[in-house]
């Protein structure tokens, strides 16, 4: 994974966003607070925060569309964030909504429609303390209608 991130993800990999647990109900994605993500108000930067939020909900989006017959598109279509405490330390970003990821993906593979769901990753420092929440919404597409 370090690799791929490297390649594909370079800002978030030199953020120190990285992934901590994977299924295909949840994912786990943390992020740190360092030189390389910090703000000037001594917290970890909203857009590192954002990409740690998006990334535990993309993992789980990638899960489910890889190596589907017909291929599926993915796009972020909205993202809303909230912030509840400063992020001083590693924060660790949590998606549990790996199925209705799924079903999103089928609908969108039997319909041939594109398909939005509306994905909820939340931010917790070591505490066990909301830090901050994103609202991400997906949108899926089959790449040939069946």
């Amino acid at each position: 994974m370090g690799f791929f991130m490297f390649q594909k993800l370079p800002s978030a990999y030199f953020s120190g966003v990285r992934v901590k647990d994977i299924t295909p109900q949840l994912a786990e994605v943390t992020v740190p607070f360092k030189w390389f993500s910090q703000n000037p108000f001594r917290s970890t930067y909203f857009a590192c925060q954002s990409m740690a939020a998006e990334m535990s909900t993309g993992l789980l989006a990638m899960m489910h569309i890889h190596q589907r017959t017909p291929a599926v598109s993915m796009l972020v279509l909205h993202v809303n964030g909230s912030f509840h405490k400063k992020a001083t330390g590693i924060t660790t970003f949590k998606c549990e909504d790996g199925d209705r990821i799924k079903e999103a993906v089928e609908k969108a593979i039997s319909t041939g429609e594109g398909v939005t769901v509306d994905v909820v990753s939340k931010g917790w420092n070591d505490k066990g303390e909301l830090v901050s929440s994103f609202d991400i919404r997906w949108t899926f597409k089959s790449k040939h209608k069946v």
